[in-house]
């Protein structure tokens, strides 16, 4: 077994052990690998071990890796846009990716949902909550949801599905768990109004426990999986 399968093997673990401490059935949680900075043979080593789920935070980086591994054609991946997008890059994103969880504005929702091809299934996006009030992030305070949702809802190029959070690092898990609620009580009112809504992007490597303990429904790991990541190249 290779560094990346065993990695692999041990965050699915971590997973099945965080679902089993709260009565949650494993499978109610999706792994996404988040692959950015990564090479393509990096990313192939974590298919062969049977990840199929993969996140990239930029754009160009992520369509060329699509095309890679479009044009190798062995197993259907599926893509998901995680960073933050500007307008000038929404068409890259409605042409080839299957998600993006960073939809924080009416302008953006609508340039993917007019951008993405015809011919393709509507693109599955996330509305990405500022749970910690941050200025350095993105994303919209709770107060704006119910809003932005209906608008985003409205859109026939969008398959509205849930929503994402990135909250502040903090070290104390009762803390995690308490912001990670508020994540799950918006989830759950808004599953409550769309038929489509059945995603809480939430946690990470040092949150995930508490994300899970809360409902997150998809967890965004990626040093675990790959390594330190080397932003040099960039």
């Amino acid at each position: 077994m290779n560094e990346i399968a065993h990695n692999l093997a041990q965050v699915q673990n971590k997973i099945l052990a965080a679902a089993e401490r709260c009565g949650r059935a494993p499978e109610e949680v999706t792994l996404l690998a988040v692959s950015k900075t990564k090479p393509a043979g990096a990313i192939a080593e974590a298919v062969a071990a049977g990840q199929r789920v993969f996140g990239e935070n930029y754009v160009q980086e992520g369509v060329d890796k699509i095309r890679y591994f479009a044009q190798i054609g062995e197993v259907p991946l599926e893509w998901h846009f995680i960073g933050p997008l500007q307008s000038n890059k929404s068409r890259l994103v409605a042409e080839h990716f299957d998600w993006c969880h960073t939809v924080d504005r009416l302008r953006i929702a609508t340039r993917l949902s007019e951008q993405r091809p015809a011919d393709m299934a509507p693109l599955n996006v996330l509305m990405q909550i500022n749970i910690s009030d941050e200025q350095s992030k993105s994303g919209i305070a709770l107060s704006e949801l119910d809003a932005l949702a209906a608008e985003v809802a409205a859109l026939p190029g969008l398959r509205l599905r849930g929503l994402m959070a990135i909250p502040a690092p903090e070290p104390d898990y009762e803390r995690q768990l308490a912001v990670c609620q508020k994540m799950a009580d918006a989830f759950a009112a808004l599953k409550n109004r769309y038929p489509t809504v059945d995603t809480l992007s939430l946690g990470m490597t040092d949150d995930m426990d508490a994300a899970i303990a809360a409902g997150s429904t998809m967890v965004r790991i990626g040093t675990a999986i790959f390594g330190a990541r080397d932003y040099s190249a960039r």
